[in-house]
């Protein structure tokens, strides 16, 4: 493995829960990346409780950037996900368009909504920032729900693989070279869709559900992903290792008291090994 990538991570920070900047630091710090993050938001806990307060820090996020650039800090990748504001998708925008320039990997996780819906605040113009932040992306993972936001199409139960097709079209039109999307129902069967744009070959995944849900699971699935990605892995290995990573901790701790804690990432760290 090749040490020592420098690694920044854009997405929230949690006060109480393994999600997040909390689930993914100890995954890529353990994977043996350097890592620094720029939370977008400061939140109490995970969502999942039902009551939380959300400390929006986009002032800190400019501030940040600037005294990384006085000092020279410089990243071989950077990983977003959530993005508090409009004003927000646009700093990071631009700030990964800047870095992709000199280089750097830039690997996207376009958080902006689930189960057909998109979150509270998404607006319009968000997804318009988001749709140029997926431009200058070389990986984006985003869900079904998301993928169909950023593309137009419709959201549907199921889909064929025409449609599935279609979509990482679409994408690819947008400017990302790299897709996975998660969370499809693919002819009534559960997968993940992906195109590897060193190969130009798509490919489907199919996993099996396991009927509980913890917050933070798709932020380990993105950091082990981003992770092995930077090991040398193809785009295939990498989302096997990763989608095999997350079954196996939801049905480690699937009978947890509070599963809204997310998984306790740091006690499972050994599930990386192999």
């Amino acid at each position: 493995m090749e040490m020592g990538k420098q690694v920044l991570l854009i997405n929230d920070l949690a006060g109480y829960g393994k999600v997040a900047l909390s689930a993914m630091i100890p995954l890529m710090s353990y994977m043996g990346h350097q890592i620094y993050n720029l939370p977008t938001a400061l939140v109490s806990n995970t969502l999942d409780y039902g009551k939380f307060d959300i400390l929006e820090t986009t002032d800190y996020m400019k501030n940040t950037m600037k005294v990384w650039g006085e000092l020279g800090f410089c990243f071989d990748v950077i990983a977003t996900g959530f993005i508090v504001s409009e004003e927000q998708a646009k700093i990071i925008e631009e700030f990964c368009r800047r870095e992709s320039m000199k280089g750097t990997l830039i690997f996207v996780d376009p958080i902006m909504g689930d189960e057909g819906t998109l979150y509270n605040g998404v607006t319009d113009q968000t997804v318009v920032h988001m749709k140029k932040l997926v431009g200058v992306a070389d990986y984006i993972v985003p869900n079904y729900t998301e993928a169909a936001g950023l593309t137009g199409l419709e959201y549907h139960e199921s889909v064929t693989i025409s449609e599935v097709d279609e979509m990482i079209r679409r994408l690819c039109d947008m400017g990302a070279k790299s897709v996975i999307i998660t969370s499809i129902r693919l002819d009534g069967k559960d997968m993940v869709a992906g195109f590897d744009h060193e190969t130009k070959q798509t490919f489907t995944i199919p996993f099996y559900k396991i009927p509980v849900r913890f917050p933070g699971t798709g932020d380990i699935f993105s950091a082990v992903l981003f992770g092995k990605l930077m090991e040398g892995n193809s785009l295939y290995d990498s989302t096997k290792k990763a989608m095999d990573t997350v079954s196996s901790l939801i049905e480690k701790n699937k009978n947890n008291i509070d599963i809204y804690k997310g998984i306790p990432i740091e006690q499972e760290l050994e599930v990386l090994k192999g």
